[in-house]
């Protein structure tokens, strides 16, 4: 990546152009960046990883996010501050999605994606510092967010995620600090693992973005 010119990308010594520059406003091209998307998803996750067309409508959703196309998200009513949550059915390739979508966009700030059940696990050893740790002032992505188990430590239960999402909206209001993940569950069974507290601050913290129910399972 040149830093005048964030729209090309080198990858395995090739360079990819995603748009052209008018005027110092890049005006990015979706189908250059899924030629780019696909060869970066190579890389990252073998020979088999495709883009399939199918997905092309919220993979559109979520280049206009990353890019901070605000006309373009205006129209999908999506809020370039806010995070995203990113929902669907089990292997229709949201993890996949977001660890490789924010390489498109290098010069803007990073985000770390975890597995949901790692942090409960965390906090099954060493306890409530780990809901400080997620406090912090990190871009994070909490992937498989709501099937994760309750945590428990020295006897006492906890529902760390949702305990982490009050502290991460805390954050957004204060400082607009991002916080993404990815679901399998509906807003319905999201409200019951959570309650309707953690939900609220859910509609304030993320973008829901979707896949089609009937989205193809891509690990078969």
């Amino acid at each position: 990546m040149k830093l005048d010119h964030p729209h090309i990308i080198t990858e395995g010594g090739v360079e990819f152009c995603l748009g052209v520059s008018k005027k110092g406003y890049v005006q990015y091209d979706f189908d250059k960046m899924l030629i780019y998307l696909e060869a970066k998803g190579k890389l990252l996750f073998g020979k088999k990883f495709k883009i399939y067309k199918g997905d092309h409508r919220v993979l559109y959703k979520l280049c206009c996010y990353f890019i901070k196309d605000k006309s373009s998200c205006e129209k999908f009513r999506i809020d370039i501050n806010k995070g995203v949550l990113l929902s669907g059915p089990v292997g229709c390739g949201k993890t996949s999605l977001m660890r490789l979508l924010k390489h498109m966009v290098p010069h803007f700030r990073p985000y770390e994606v975890i597995p949901s059940r790692n942090i409960v696990f965390g906090f099954n050893n060493i306890g409530y510092r780990i809901i400080e740790q997620y406090g912090d002032h990190q871009f994070y992505c909490f992937d498989d967010l709501g099937v994760e188990p309750t945590g428990r430590h020295f006897g006492k239960d906890c529902n760390v995620m949702g305990e982490i999402l009050l502290s991460r909206y805390d954050l957004f209001l204060k400082n607009k600090l991002k916080t993404h993940a990815t679901t399998n569950l509906n807003a319905d069974e999201l409200e019951e693992r959570y309650g309707n507290r953690v939900r609220s601050r859910m509609r304030e913290l993320f973008n829901l973005v979707a896949f089609e129910k009937g989205s193809k399972d891509k690990r078969n």
